[in-house]
């Protein structure tokens, strides 16, 4: 695909960048620190050609920015910076997913505006397939962009979205989740399935998910139907919220391609419209008028707020186990406490402590 092959074992990749779209393909991934290929057995024993990843690393972490330019030394979004070790979050992320999916089957979708941290991050590795976008209309239009690329070239693959600014302890229990979401979506030909966190305390910056019926269990974990969801609620909704046991909302989700495809037309036809008059060819730079196009005429569209909220019913959400920790690092807040949570504390970290500039963060509500 886009002029990759595989030669004795070993990956050739072959690079386009252009204004809106850098794409490769590999069949593995290579890089010796994650030791992921011995993980990738243990995790995926038998290997699901139908499902994709998606990554998106399209934001600009604005709420962040004062860490990660103090972690970094510069103003790149805090996808691209070491928070945590010597690997980015996006490229912790590309790694978590390889435990299940090859990066062959993984597209990440960020910004032009981008291109030269997406470069230090891939250049010289096994690298997914890229798109940029040439301009940012949301989260709602890189999740829609990213799945009509993946029908385009597997109509019937079943993908998996996840952001690039979460912190998740046990990644190989994590991708087990996510691989047996997807062999249960792929057999019964089920909804779009939310991954949905429970909540520590009423956080008002988090999506939150109302649970349903109970339609059975996969991977040992309840599966509900979703009875009403709500991104950001405020700060008396997020008590309520809590009280009834609903589930914070990982912004993680497993389905048909086609499927979110479907909601796209529901929630956002006018965003899917024009998305939808691309005619993706087998050149990447051949797509890069045809997307500017679309964005030249398409609004801003939230993900959780434009088109989850809209159609809650068409949802059903999954649990994550209690072996995995996980947090969305959208704030300074959310980083300290989750490290400090996981008795991790890196160099940063225990340099802004002795100057005084972090606190313990209070507990919403």
């Amino acid at each position: 695909m886009n002029g990759s092959r595989c030669e004795d074992g070993r990956s050739t990749t072959r690079w386009a960048q252009t204004l809106g779209t850098l794409s490769t393909a590999t069949t593995r991934l290579v890089d010796p620190d994650a030791r992921a290929c011995g993980q990738l057995c243990r995790v995926n024993a038998r290997p699901e050609p139908e499902t994709w990843a998606m990554v998106l690393a399209g934001g600009e972490g604005i709420r962040l920015r004062p860490l990660t330019e103090y972690v970094s030394g510069d103003s790149r979004p805090k996808q691209f910076a070491r928070l945590l070790g010597h690997r980015s979050l996006l490229r912790q992320t590309l790694e978590r997913t390889a435990l299940g999916i090859s990066w062959a089957r993984t597209v990440v979708v960020a910004h032009h505006r981008h291109a030269k941290y997406l470069a230090e991050e891939l250049a010289g590795r096994a690298e997914p397939h890229v798109l940029l976008q040439p301009d940012d209309r949301g989260t709602g239009a890189a999740v829609l962009l990213g799945a009509r690329w993946i029908t385009s070239r597997q109509p019937d693959a079943i993908l998996a979205v996840f952001p690039s600014d979460h912190f998740v302890r046990n990644a190989p229990a994590f991708m087990h989740h996510i691989l047996a979401i997807a062999d249960h979506v792929r057999r019964h030909a089920g909804p779009l399935v939310l991954l949905g966190a429970r909540p520590t305390d009423p956080q008002s910056q988090y999506g939150w998910i109302e649970l349903g019926a109970l339609l059975g269990r996969v991977g040992g974990e309840p599966l509900n139907r979703v009875a009403g969801f709500v991104e950001k609620p405020s700060p008396e909704a997020a008590r309520v919220a809590c009280a009834r046991g609903d589930l914070w909302s990982t912004f993680v989700l497993v389905g048909s391609a086609q499927a979110l495809v479907g909601l796209g037309w529901q929630a956002a036809p006018v965003v899917s419209e024009r998305l939808g008059e691309i005619r993706w060819t087998a050149t990447p730079d051949e797509d890069v008028p045809a997307i500017a196009s679309a964005y030249a005429r398409i609004p801003r569209l939230d993900f959780s707020r434009d088109i989850l909220e809209r159609q809650p019913s068409l949802l059903t959400v999954s649990r994550l186990p209690t072996s995995i920790v996980w947090s969305d690092w959208g704030t300074l807040d959310r980083v300290v406490t989750s490290l400090r949570a996981a008795g991790l504390t890196p160099r940063w970290m225990r340099e802004m402590g002795r100057a005084g500039r972090l606190t313990t963060p209070p507990i919403p509500g």
